[in-house]
């Protein structure tokens, strides 16, 4: 076997090659591209704000006024593809509560390693705390979100030494919402994704959040959409258990009917069950 019960990589991609469960993957892109601009047509927002050295290194901005919560939104493409540009519809439903949004931006492989874009992720989150103020934001109430490779990633600053690595409170993420992410990355190097990926076992192992539970975090809201495939979602069971089993505060949310890419259109309604779930969590209900 090459990972669990699967034996070929033909059967690894039938649930990792996500493109296969939906007729047409370019819609959603479409969608999302096209609301994220309109939403910029409509509020305040800062662009390709640089937290870091290299062009990739950049976040965009969705102020909510003075004192307002924060939530770094952490996107999908399966570390290769996408930007946080195309995602910043999801600051529609959190900012009609009042939360300001912060998209975050990251090179992408195989132009850079798995290690590097862990690595930008941090330094993202850690400029948002450090500027917070600069947008109105409280860097006191700063939360993550992320969807498909950004619920790896968001997941991956939970073992994240703040403290040692940047100067900052160990407890500087407040909450932690994972959609529809993968927390073993053992299965990738056997699928579709390697050539870009070019993981290595080593970078296997440091980059696997379900290998890095924390002693101590912030509250996990772990989700996935009904129409995923079996794989996904358990991956977010089983690590959901693992959690648990450390004595962490964490909840399971399926989200009915969704597959990997309209799971996360919630974020444009602040009532959905998605949005309203996550900013229980912030304290905005």
């Amino acid at each position: 076997m090459l990972y669990r019960d699967f034996a070929t990589t033909e059967e690894l991609d039938a649930q990792y090659d996500l493109t296969r469960t939906v007729p047409d993957v370019e819609v959603y892109a479409r969608f999302y591209a096209e609301e994220s601009d309109k939403l910029r047509g409509e509020i305040d927002h800062r662009l390709g704000v640089p937290f870091g050295p290299t062009l990739a290194e950049h976040v965009d901005v969705y102020p909510a006024g003075e004192g307002a919560p924060v939530l770094v939104y952490v996107h999908g493409g399966y570390w290769r593809s996408r930007t946080g540009r195309e995602f910043g519809f999801v600051a529609r439903g959190p900012h009609e509560r009042g939360a300001a949004v912060v998209a975050a931006n990251y090179a992408l492989c195989p132009a850079v390693t798995m290690d590097e874009i862990v690595r930008q992720t941090r330094a993202a989150v850690a400029w948002t705390y450090k500027n917070a103020a600069s947008f109105g934001g409280d860097p006191e109430r700063l939360y993550v979100a992320g969807h498909s490779a950004g619920a790896h990633l968001a997941m991956m600053l939970l073992s994240t030494d703040w403290a040692g690595g940047y100067g900052l409170p160990a407890d500087i993420v407040k909450g932690v919402t994972a959609v529809s992410g993968i927390y073993d990355l053992a299965p990738l190097p056997y699928t579709f994704l390697q050539p870009q990926l070019q993981l290595g076992w080593d970078q296997v192992r440091r980059n696997s959040p379900i290998e890095h539970i924390p002693q101590s975090a912030p509250p996990l809201l772990i989700s996935y959409g009904s129409k995923e495939p079996t794989e996904f979602a358990r991956q977010s069971e089983e690590y959901l258990a693992t959690w648990r089993a450390q004595g962490l505060d964490g909840e399971l949310l399926v989200l009915p009917d969704k597959n990997h890419y309209d799971v996360i259109d919630g974020f444009l309604n602040p009532e959905s069950l998605l949005c309203s779930s996550v900013l229980a969590r912030m304290g905005l209900e």
